[in-house]
């Protein structure tokens, strides 16, 4: 008689459970991107291939292999900005401490923008909104976005509702570009974000939500745009857009976002 015994250690369980944990991850910031039919399409080939070697189907089986033992390499340029987005979320302690509450073992000096720093923001925004002045405005999270803001102007100065708004007057050298707002400062004006031309967006948004979806889905910044040919109001965070928000609604979106807990 065959005895058949199966034993379960508990690293076997955290071994399924941290597996299930990254494809989870990953599955959530390739949902509802280019980057998620791109891997299907993979995944279809992968199991193409398991077939037709089943089926000792050789010539088909040795094309398709080739394709599959250089798929390595084909992942990492394809999905550079979806691994980039994941390492930056292992690698972000915020993140870290709502998963694992890593509090103590982790702590950066990050100051968190304000309540008055966001009441100022918002109220700069519907002026300019009434105005239909465009706006570009950064707010980090966690990163000190160094690349993006040494290619503007150095500022360091209060956040204020004037200051922003006279920074994005149409008349004014710095209203081209983007302000960047860090530790409760507005760090530089004028700053050149990337530009992702991949993207797919509505041809009714402009170059300026381009941007602002471009740089959340490299860093962990969020953005928020005024739109210089409608007025509208929109929010950006990852690979999500929120628009036509009024000011009430933008200033609880911030207000959550940088709630201090």
């Amino acid at each position: 008689m065959l005895s058949i015994f199966i034993t379960v250690r508990f690293l076997d369980v955290l071994d399924i459970l941290l597996v299930a944990f990254l494809l989870y991850e990953m599955y959530m910031m390739i949902k509802d991107t280019v980057a998620m039919n791109i891997f299907v399409g993979i995944f279809s080939i992968y199991l193409m291939w398991l077939i037709v070697k089943a089926l000792n189907m050789q010539l088909l089986s040795t094309i398709l292999g080739a394709f599959i033992g250089g798929g390595i390499i084909a992942l990492i340029i394809v999905f550079q900005q979806e691994i980039r987005r994941f390492l930056l979320f292992i690698g972000t302690t915020e993140n870290l401490n709502k998963k694992f509450s890593l509090n103590k073992l982790f702590t950066l000096q990050f100051q968190k923008t304000s309540d008055q720093s966001l009441n100022s923001i918002v109220t700069a925004c519907e002026d300019m909104s009434e105005d239909k002045v465009g706006a570009l405005i950064v707010l980090s999270t966690k990163s000190e976005l160094k690349t993006f803001y040494e290619t503007g102007d150095i500022i360091n100065a209060d956040v204020s509702t004037n200051l922003i708004e006279n920074i994005f007057f149409k008349n004014s050298p710095l209203h081209d570009g983007a302000v960047i707002i860090i530790n409760n400062k507005i760090k530089a004006a004028r700053c050149v974000l990337p530009i992702n031309d991949s993207l797919k967006l509505s041809s009714r948004l402009g170059l300026r939500h381009r941007a602002a979806l471009s740089l959340t889905n490299e860093t962990d910044a969020v953005v928020v745009v005024v739109s210089e040919e409608t007025g509208n109001i929109s929010f950006a965070k990852g690979n999500k857009l929120k628009t036509k928000l009024t000011p009430n609604k933008l200033l609880k979106i911030l207000t959550d976002e940088f709630r201090i807990d």
